[in-house]
């Protein structure tokens, strides 16, 4: 028997892995080759794959974003850059676009090998979102030219053909705006600090100072703990008046506590102060106050679970995130983008909308005076006139009394081709399943920030405290409500191919989000799927918090949601296996096996043969 051959891509995937470690400075940093899109955490980097036939594009991709990465991990400073991060959306995609230009340009200076290698990169992700063939800025987001026009003044490089388009409509913006400001970029590249203070220059030129914030030179949080220390220190030695107001605050408690405990001298003291509320107060029955009821926990599923600043966080309808127009563009460009995967996905839809029907157990209830009228029975009208015609309706079944719910993971690693094949089969199975007669409820989740939104900056300003929780804004997106017909909801689909939308996932409170949707439904039978390709990850939480904190959650509410039983839930996951999380799961490693694995899943459970649903769901599979 011959010895099976060696993959002829694995000793180039052996030596750029190496490579990177060396570029990045990083000898444990570990790398993978993926299918899902390219992505870098703390202690990893997800390549591009690279198959065995190593054509040119391919291996061009690969090391332009392994070159990336390293660069990024050996130029970037995580703190520097949340210390100056601005709070406002706009401002930090700039900031962002800016600070990984600035990145790549500095290892450009120093290694020109790079430059030709991300040049690449940038070619490949200019041509699959068409940049060289739009004709108005506005079709691009002004963040995307920033980071162009930093790369093209740092390196003095032309950059690839789309590329150069975006930056050739934004120029004159760029100029007339901050023209006097990148004046001054050579100098500061070398330095994070400098260069963050730069960025933010540019971006209040390009009038979003508004959406800034403070600023950090002016207000460290460690500086300020350290000046709170050193003036309880000096007021310990001093005896000016600030001792004065220091014994008054301290005498305060002690004049509180006396007011409760001698109710009339209360009553006095508010009737002095003629407020109508604290009159009702002091109408109340000698003894303790009674005290206010504890906040209600973070959590059902977890008591000890915790979140710093909800305050931001939005439950938002898709169509609120984006105007009609551009939802028909991105509904366009999604329906473009599948246009060779739409044969397959009709028959697959079909296929669903068989299996459905087969099992409905229809009956019908004739001789009505109002319904669909009975064919079967014109014949008696044709032998007599007189005879009214007949109508017959058909009659409700607990196959119809269902609702669905998909939840989608919304999360920056699903860009690109994931989450297009995600929002087509979203809105596959929401057709079908409307022609049957199931409502189906769309959903997804991500964050308002990356690494920490307004929650953070709140965290920050209150001098980091230990254990904060979660510490991101959340954003729960509605595309479809239950009840919304699919025509109406259509468009909305498009949103997911939004620029700078996806960005991080917390699933727990995701899935507890949807799970209480769907309990608050009067259909007897409800379904939750969930569509992710891996583990919840919020870098600005896991950085303050164990580093299983959302998985632990996650799993929290998965066993709530069992143990309620009100919800038939399961889960598919991309690439990465959920069945560690879910008892109904099933793990695909391609997403164009995305729409039969949900088409097979969905049909399950609803076969009739409780057997024949638990050979499919119950098991736990990887295709």
């Amino acid at each position: 028997m011959s010895k099976p051959t060696e993959n002829p891509a694995d000793p180039f995937k052996k030596a750029l892995a190496e490579a990177t470690k060396v570029l990045a400075d990083d000898p444990d940093m570990m790398i993978t080759y993926s299918v899902d899109p390219p992505g870098m955490t703390n202690d990893s980097v997800r390549l591009p794959q690279v198959s065995r036939r190593l054509t040119r594009d391919e291996v061009m991709l690969a090391r332009g974003t392994a070159d990336a990465y390293a660069l990024r991990r050996r130029h970037h400073d995580a703190g520097t850059f949340n210390k100056y991060a601005p709070q406002g959306q706009m401002a930090r995609d700039l900031y962002e676009a800016m600070e990984e230009a600035r990145c790549e340009a500095v290892g450009a200076r120093a290694m020109p090998g790079t430059a030709g290698n991300i040049d690449a990169k940038i070619a490949h992700e200019a041509m699959r979102k068409g940049y060289a063939q739009i004709t108005k800025p506005s079709e691009v987001p002004l963040s995307v030219a920033a980071g162009y026009m930093i790369r093209h003044l740092a390196t003095g490089r032309a950059l690839p053909e789309g590329a150069a388009n975006v930056m050739d409509l934004w120029r004159g913006y760029f100029e007339d705006k901050a023209g006097t400001t990148l004046e001054d970029l050579s100098d500061k590249l070398g330095d994070q600090a400098d260069f963050a203070r730069f960025a933010r220059k540019v971006i209040e030129d390009l009038g979003y100072g508004d959406q800034l914030g403070d600023d950090p030179d002016m207000e460290d949080p460690d500086d300020d703990q350290g000046a709170e220390e050193e003036s309880d220190d000096t007021d310990s030695a001093d005896s000016d008046g600030d001792d004065e107001d220091s014994d008054d605050s301290e005498a305060a408690p002690d004049s509180s506590q006396e007011q409760t405990q001698d109710p009339s001298q209360a009553s006095v003291t508010m009737d002095d102060m003629a407020d109508a509320e604290m009159g009702d107060e002091a109408e109340m029955p000698e003894g303790d106050a009674p005290m206010e009821p504890p906040p209600p926990p973070a959590s059902a599923a977890d008591p000890n679970y915790q979140v710093y600043d909800n305050t931001h966080d939005e439950e938002i309808r898709a169509e609120d995130l984006a105007e009609p127009v551009e939802l028909e563009r991105l509904r366009a460009y999604l329906d473009q983008q599948l246009e060779p995967l739409k044969g397959a996905v009709s028959r697959l839809a079909n296929k669903l909308q068989r299996r459905l029907q087969a099992q409905q157990s229809r009956s019908w209830e004739f001789d009505l005076e109002e319904g669909t009228l009975d064919a079967g029975r014109l014949a008696r009208v044709v032998a007599n006139p007189t005879t009214p015609l007949s109508f017959k309706m058909e009659r409700d079944t607990e196959f119809r009394d269902t609702v669905v719910t998909l939840l989608l993971d919304n999360s920056g690693s699903m860009r690109g081709r994931p989450i297009s094949i995600a929002a087509i089969c979203a809105d596959v199975l929401a057709r079908t399943l409307e022609r049957c007669h199931v409502k189906v409820e769309i959903l997804g989740f991500t964050t308002r920030a990356w690494k920490g939104g307004q929650a953070r900056e709140a965290w920050l300003n209150a001098g980091r405290p230990q254990s904060p929780g979660r510490l991101n804004d959340l954003r729960h997106i509605i595309y479809k409500s239950a009840d919304a017909p699919w025509r109406r909801a259509r468009p909305n689909l498009g949103l997911m191919m939004k620029e700078g939308l996806l960005k991080e996932n917390i699933d727990g409170e995701a899935l507890e989000w949807a799970h209480r949707r769907l309990s608050n439904r009067v259909e007897s039978r409800r379904i939750l799927m969930v569509i992710s390709d891996g583990a919840p990850v919020d870098d600005s939480t896991l950085s303050v918090n164990p580093a299983n904190y959302l998985e632990k959650h996650l799993r929290d509410v998965i066993a709530m949601v069992e143990r309620k039983k009100q919800v038939e839930l399961l889960a598919i996951g991309i690439g990465h296996d959920v069945t560690r999380y879910y008892d109904r799961a099933v793990t695909i490693t391609d997403v164009e096996q995305l729409a039969g694995a949900m088409t097979e899943q969905l049909a399950s459970l609803f076969d009739t043969d409780p057997r024949k649903r638990a050979r499919v769901i119950g098991m736990k599979r990887a295709s």
